[in-house]
C-alpha cells in the first residue's frame, strides 16, 4: 500500500493535502492550524469533487467571518444589522481588577474591553496570556437606551481540537515502517519527504523535540529561508512565537500590578520560541532577563515578586547566522550571532540541551513543500501536548554508558532529546538497536555542538573537557562521537587546541629558534622530503551530508602503484552513474604511477532498452581511454557485491559502490568537483589480499 493510502486509511477524518492551506490563505495573516482546522471539517478526503467542494466551503467561511482590519468597521455594521455574528479573530483576555470581571480585545476587529464570562476563561487561560488565542466567537449586538455595553460574547471557541485518542494515534504506528513515519511527520509539517535525506529529516523534526517534552532547551542558528520559525509560529496553537528583541523579563515571567502577579508567556504555553534571535545592532538586553532566564533553564523555575513560580514551558531560540560555518569555526564560534549579553559566561549556553544545524538545511523552495497528505496540525500538535506528559528518558541507560568525563547537564541532554524522539518515531515503544543508536547517535552531537563551543566562549570548561564517547552496552564496542562541521573543516581537536593555547601563555616563552643569516637566500633552505603515506587495512565511515569527501582521499593512494584494478559495481547504468565511473576513472589517472593500467568494469543491465545505449557509452570511453595508457574493458556479470580490487593485493569493499553522493543541480559547484557534494552515509574497508604477481 502507498504511504498516502496508509495515511488516509490509518488517519481518516484528521488528516488535510498539505497544499491546499496554501491555495486558501493567499496573502491573509491567518495561522495554518486555523486554516487546516477548518479544512479538516470539509476536505479530509482524497476524492477530488469533495476536496474542490471543500475549499470552496472553506473561503465562503473566511471571506464571510475572517476579520481583516481593513474591513473591522463593515463587519460590526454587519454584526448591528443582524444581531448576532459569528467571526474568526484573535482574541486577548485581562482581568479588570476595578470592575472584578475579565475582559477582551479583538485583535482585528477593534473591540477592547468586552467582558466575558469567568467560566470562558477559566476552561482557556491561556486568553491571558497576553498574546491572543485564534478563536471562533458568536457576537451580540445589543440595542436599546439603558444598554451600557453593546457588544456581548455569546460563544467563543478557541481554533484547536478538543478531545485525542493517544492510545488510538500510538496504535496507528505499527501499521508503518519508521521511514514511512518519517515522511508522514515530514508532511505533516508541510515538507516534501522526497527532497530531503535522512539526517535532514531528523534535522527538521529536531524542531518538534521543544513541542513533546517539557522544558526542552532547544537553539537553532542559521541561513535565512530555511523554515527555522514556521513550526513555532503557524504549527501548534500551545507555542508562541515571539521577536527576540521585544522580550522582557515582565512579559516572559511575572508582571507586578500592585501587589498582583501577572503570569508571563511561560504560564500559558508549552513552547515560547524566540524569533530572529541574532545580535542587533543599538539592542540592549535587560540584565534581569538574562539572570532569570538562566535560572529558569536550569531550574524550571523562577523568583519573581514573593515567591517561586514554577513551568513546563520549553525554550527555543532561533535565528539567523551571519557568516559561513568554515568562518566561524576558523574565526568565533558557532554562536556568534547569539546576543552577545547571554554569552558573558558559558552559563546560559551549558542550559542548552540541542543546537540544532540549521546550516545544513536546504533554503526552501515551492518544491520543498508536501502536496501530499499529512496530519491536521492541530491534531498533531494536540498529541505532541499529550505525549509531553510521558517520559522515556530512563531508555539511554538500556543502550549506552557515556563516558564519565560528561557532566550531569550534558547527560540530560542526551537524555531528554532521546525521549523526545523516542515519542515522536517510536511512540509504541518498539525500536531496533540500529533505530536506538541512530537517535542516541544525533542527540550526543547535538550537545557536543554545544560543548565545543562552550570551551571556546568560556575558558573556565576547559577545566574538565568532556569525552564524547560511549560503551554499547550490548557488544561493549566503544563509539565516538563527532559533530559533522568538526569532521568537515578538520576541527576535530578544538578541546585540546583551546588547551594548549591556554597552557602556551602560562608558561615562559621558548628560546627562539637562531634565524638565517641576513643574505641568506630562501633557496638555500634546506625543506623536508615528502613523506610516501604506510598503507595499511582501515574502517572508514562517512556521515550523511558529509562534505569533503572524494574518491581520491578515500582509496586514491590503494590505487598508486596497480597496475591492474576491477571494479565490481552492479549499478552503473544510469547516466548519473556513469558520471560517476568517469569521476573514477579520473581519479586513477591523478594517483597512479604506471605508464599502462588495464581497468575492468563489471557491472549489470537488466534494462535491455538500455543496454545498447550503455554499451555506446563504454565503447566511447574505451576509445578516449586508451591513448592514455589505459585499457578499459568491461562486462554484465556482477552480482551484488561492490569492491574494487588491485593486483598489488587490496580489496576496497564499499558499502554503496560509486554511488556514495546525494542528488545535486546541474548548475552546482558539486558538479565539478566531489569535495563540494554532500555525502549519503556509507562505509569503506580496505582489506590486503594475496599479492598478485
Amino acid at each position: 500500500m502507498a504511504l498516502q493510502d496508509k495515511i488516509l486509511a490509518a488517519f481518516g477524518g484528521k488528516v488535510v493535502r498539505k497544499d491546499l492551506a496554501f491555495q486558501v490563505k493567499g496573502n491573509l495573516p491567518v495561522p495554518t492550524y486555523v486554516l487546516e482546522y477548518l479544512l479538516g471539517q470539509y476536505c479530509a478526503s482524497d476524492d477530488p469533487q469533495i476536496i474542490a467542494e471543500g475549499v470552496e466551503k472553506v473561503k465562503t467561511v473566511i471571506r464571510n467571518n475572517y476579520i481583516s482590519r481593513a474591513e473591522a468597521d463593515l463587519i460590526k455594521g454587519r454584526i448591528r444589522e443582524r444581531g448576532s455574528y459569528t467571526v474568526i479573530d484573535k482574541v486577548t483576555a485581562t482581568l479588570n481588577d476595578k470592575q472584578d470581571q475579565y475582559e477582551v480585545a479583538f485583535a482585528n476587529l477593534g473591540l477592547t474591553k468586552i467582558p466575558i464570562g469567568d467560566q470562558v476563561i477559566l476552561r482557556n487561560p491561556k486568553l491571558l496570556s497576553g498574546n491572543g488565542v485564534w478563536s471562533i466567537i458568536k457576537l451580540n449586538y445589543l440595542t436599546g437606551e439603558d444598554v451600557r455595553i453593546r457588544w456581548e460574547i455569546q460563544s467563543l471557541k478557541p481554533i484547536q481540537i478538543s478531545n485525542i485518542d493517544l492510545d488510538e494515534y500510538i496504535a496507528q504506528r505499527e501499521k508503518f515502517t519508521t521511514a514511512e513515519w518519517m515522511d508522514m511527520l515530514m508532511h505533516t509539517i508541510g515538507l516534501n519527504p522526497e527532497n530531503l535525506n535522512r539526517r535532514e529529516k531528523f534535522i527538521a523534526l529536531a524542531r518538534l523535540l521543544p513541542h513533546i517534552e517539557n522544558n526542552f532547551n532547544f537553539v537553532e542558528l542559521g541561513p535565512k529561508g530555511t523554515g527555522k520559525s514556521h513550526v513555532y509560529q503557524e504549527f501548534s496553537p500551545y507555542s508562541v512565537l515571539v521577536s527576540g528583541g521585544d522580550v522582557t523579563s515582565a512579559r516572559l515571567f511575572v508582571k507586578m500590578s500592585g501587589n498582583k502577579e501577572i503570569l508571563g508567556l511561560v504560564g500559558y504555553w508549552d513552547v515560547v520560541a524566540w524569533d530572529e534571535y541574532e545580535q542587533k545592532p543599538h539592542r540592549a538586553i535587560e540584565a534581569k532577563l538574562v539572570d532569570t532566564m538562566q535560572n529558569y533553564l536550569a531550574n524550571k523555575s523562577f523568583n519573581r515578586g514573593k515567591g517561586t513560580h514554577e513551568s513546563t514551558a520549553s525554550m527555543a531560540f532561533v535565528g539567523n547566522t551571519k557568516h559561513t560555518v568554515p568562518y566561524m569555526l576558523k574565526n568565533s564560534h558557532l554562536f556568534e550571532s547569539i546576543p552577545s549579553d547571554f554569552l558573558q559566561t558559558g552559563a546560559f549556553l551549558d542550559r542548552i540541551h540541542v543546537y540544532n544545524p540549521g546550516w545544513e538545511v536546504k533554503v526552501l523552495k515551492k518544491s520543498s513543500f508536501s502536496t501530499g497528505y499529512g496530519l491536521i496540525t492541530d491534531y498533531i500538535s494536540a498529541i505532541l501536548h499529550e505525549l509531553r506528559y510521558i517520559d522515556h528518558s530512563d531508555k539511554l541507560q538500556a543502550y549506552a554508558k557515556f563516558n564519565g568525563t560528561l557532566s550531569e547537564r550534558d547527560h540530560n541532554a542526551i537524555r531528554k532529546t532521546l525521549s523526545g524522539f523516542c515519542k515522536l518515531l517510536y511512540p509504541n515503544g518498539v525500536m531496533t538497536d540500529d533505530e536506538a543508536k541512530e537517535v542516541i547517535d544525533f542527540a550526543a552531537e547535538a550537545r557536543k555542538r554545544v560543548k565545543d563551543q562552550l570551551y571556546i566562549i568560556d575558558s573556565t570548561f576547559c577545566a574538565e573537557p568532556a569525552k564524547f564517547e560511549y560503551t554499547w552496552v550490548k557488544t561493549g564496542e566503544v563509539i565516538k562521537v563527532e559533530t559533522l562541521e568538526n569532521l568537515e573543516n578538520n576541527h576535530c581537536n578544538v578541546i585540546e587546541q583551546k588547551a594548549a593555547e591556554e597552557k602556551d601563555e602560562s608558561n615562559e616563552p621558548a628560546e627562539a629558534t637562531a634565524s638565517a643569516e641576513p643574505n641568506q637566500t630562501t633557496s638555500m633552505t634546506r625543506l623536508p622530503r615528502p613523506r610516501i603515506k604506510t598503507l595499511g587495512s582501515a574502517l572508514i565511515s562517512i556521515r550523511e551530508n558529509q562534505r569533503g569527501v572524494t574518491y581520491k582521499g578515500l582509496f586514491g593512494d590503494y590505487l598508486r602503484d596497480a597496475r591492474e584494478i576491477t571494479l565490481i559495481d552492479p549499478f552503473i547504468r544510469q547516466p548519473y552513474q556513469i558520471d560517476n565511473f568517469v569521476d573514477f576513472v579520473q581519479t586513477i589517472r591523478e594517483v597512479t604511477t604506471q605508464d599502462v593500467i588495464k581497468l575492468h568494469l563489471s557491472t549489470q543491465n537488466d534494462d535491455d532498452e538500455k543496454v545498447a545505449e550503455v554499451i555506446d557509452s563504454f565503447n566511447e570511453l574505451a576509445d578516449e581511454l586508451l591513448p592514455l595508457g589505459i585499457e578499459f574493458t568491461y562486462d554484465f556479470k556482477a552480482d551484488h557485491d561492490r569492491l574494487i580490487r588491485t593486483d598489488t593485493g587490496w580489496t576496497i569493499s564499499l558499502g554503496r559502490g560509486l554511488d556514495i553522493y546525494e542528488k545535486f543541480s546541474r548548475f552546482s559547484l558539486g558538479r565539478a568537483y566531489q569535495q563540494n557534494r554532500r555525502c549519503k552515509a556509507f562505509n569503506v574497508s580496505i582489506n590486503k589480499t594475496e599479492e598478485q604477481g
